[in-house]
């Protein structure tokens, strides 16, 4: 089986990788200027990606599979948005 990436689903993809990656990269400035560095600043976005993205992923796979052709795909943008808005709060939080 595939991976259906098609349209809308790549540009959604990248907008939460985009936000995630935004998010480390404050994160970082922040933890590098109070000298406060630590592993767990990279490894919590490692988790973050087995948590947040991998499930997307999971979901675009299985899209082939869904016969109505909307259920799995509200899912994926549903799950999308959640995670682009926990990062953009957590950028607001950090700025």
């Amino acid at each position: 089986m595939t991976m259906l990436l098609t349209g809308w689903m790549l540009y959604t993809l990248w907008i939460v990788l985009g936000f995630m990656a935004l998010d480390f990269l404050v994160g970082l400035y922040h933890a590098l200027r109070t000298k406060d560095f630590t592993p767990s600043l990279i490894l919590s976005y490692l988790q973050d990606t087995l948590y947040y993205v991998f499930p997307l992923l999971l979901l675009a796979g299985i899209s082939a599979l869904d016969s109505t052709g909307w259920i799995v795909l509200t899912g994926y943008y549903v799950g999308a948005f959640g995670i682009a808005l926990k990062y953009l709060l957590s950028l607001k939080s950090k700025l």
